[in-house]
């Protein structure tokens, strides 16, 4: 082991005496469990009986990236279990909404346990999964070595490394290449990640393609879906889909520059993090408008609608005419952008595309996506789409051929994925619960 990944564990053990005390904080400010704790020591394991794959997402965007990867996988494997866990409270809320029933009896859900020597240790002996995938950029130092030591094979997917990421990982190279080495399989979401991971020591890093991409669409409830329709009407409709500070404030300015020329627009803003909700209502409050956590609806006589909710964005793709997606028009990275592919409601994309990069650019050179900088090329797009229905059929059309494009990753990582977990003679996964 090097000499940072030493001083990984030393810092790992050091800090375990403290983290509790965290833990009970974060609990106290809704960001964990608190019956569930227990989990983040790596405890509360209940593993059943056969093969048990192990898979680990973060937060929100890559746990429901997961989802047609878990499809893939229960389909080639009918005796496969699957161990999926979080980092985050709203990841596991939002997975125990989208998981298809098919899904959910065959899912196990867990909080990722702290990279803490020990509490690695009991969370690995007490599940005993037969592989492990890891995904983006969840690199923890002291989870990895625990998998290596017990010989459990390993992949990290949809992998992730920025440019700054990149330069900070050089100052501990050693680290680095010790811990990608203990993937046995590597797929970037973009050719310039794999690039960056090789340079780290991920020699075998490749491109497949961008998980996220084939992701299902978001759900929405049919007669809330129906319900809203009635109330809207014919009204045209702009979605902020998505929002992070900065986003919300550009499209009230595009929304105050369009009034005029559609009347009765209804501009609907879905903040990324409702918790913001009081913040971007301070925002909107000198237009008439609902807010949807209060039990408000986009009644005839306000201007814009609040969609400081959970898990709804389905409904608003669905509902609009036109949405910008979010995270894009500020320097987060941007967004899934085929989300509203394939539901039929026309993109608009800011300048911020990175982690999406990809898609963004196939479907802005596909006509799918519309590129805006501010709030008057925002509003300017959004008339475009809104006043043209040909324009806005074909970009449509042209979304979801890239969308369907994308279909084919889960499938062919579920099969790299268990094909890591075989012995080297082909055989079936041995279980290690029996």
């Amino acid at each position: 082991m090097s000499l940072a990944g030493h001083a990984g564990r030393l810092i790992g053990t050091g800090l375990a005496p403290v983290l509790p005390f965290w833990l009970r904080l974060r609990a106290r400010q809704g960001k964990e469990i608190p019956e569930r704790l227990g989990e983040r020591r790596g405890l509360g394991a209940a593993r059943p009986p056969g093969p048990l794959l192990w898979l680990h997402a973060a937060s929100v965007g890559e746990s429901l990236s997961l989802i047609p990867l878990l499809a893939a996988l229960a389909e080639r494997a009918p005796d496969l279990h699957l161990l999926l866990t979080t980092g985050t409270v709203t990841a596991a809320s939002l997975l125990r909404q989208r998981l298809p029933p098919i899904l959910a009896g065959r899912v196990t859900h867990r909080f990722v346990p702290l990279d803490v020597p020990r509490w690695a240790a009991a969370f690995l002996d007490g599940w005993q999964p037969d592989g492990a995938v890891f995904v983006e950029s969840e690199l923890w130092p002291n989870l990895t070595a625990a998998l290596a030591q017990r010989g459990i094979p390993a992949a990290l997917v949809n992998a992730r490394l920025s440019p700054r990421s990149a330069r900070l990982w050089r100052w501990a190279p050693a680290l680095a290449r010790e811990m990608l080495g203990r993937f046995r399989l590597v797929v970037a979401q973009s050719e310039d990640d794999a690039a960056r991971l090789r340079g780290l020591g991920a020699t075998e890093a490749a491109f497949w393609g961008q998980l996220k991409a084939a992701a299902e669409p978001p759900p929405a409830d049919p007669d809330e879906l129906a319900r809203l329709r009635a109330l809207v009407g014919a009204r045209p409709v702009f979605l902020a889909a998505s929002t992070h500070a900065g986003e919300e404030a550009a499209a009230l300015d595009a929304h105050r520059l369009l009034r005029d020329r559609l009347p009765g627009l209804l501009t609907i803003i879905a903040p990324r993090h409702p918790q913001r909700g009081d913040q971007v209502a301070d925002l909107i409050a000198p237009l008439p408008f609902s807010r949807r956590s209060a039990g408000g609806l986009p009644g005839p006589e306000q201007e814009v609608y609040l969609a400081d909710t959970l898990g709804e964005m389905g409904l608003f793709f669905r509902l609009a005419g036109v949405a910008l997606v979010g995270a894009t028009l500020v320097p987060k990275g941007g967004h899934n952008p085929l989300e509203p592919a394939r539901l039929g409601c026309p993109i608009l994309l800011g300048p911020h595309t990175e982690h999406v990069r990809e898609m963004a650019d196939a479907l802005a050179a596909a006509g799918g996506a519309l590129r805006v900088t501010d709030a008057a090329t925002l509003a300017e797009a959004a008339s475009t789409v809104l006043t043209n229905s040909c324009r806005a059929q074909a970009m449509t059309c042209a979304a979801a051929d890239v969308a369907a494009d994308a279909a084919h990753l889960p499938g062919r990582l579920a099969t790299a994925i268990l094909d890591m977990m075989r012995p080297a003679a082909g055989t079936p996964p041995v279980s290690r619960g029996e």
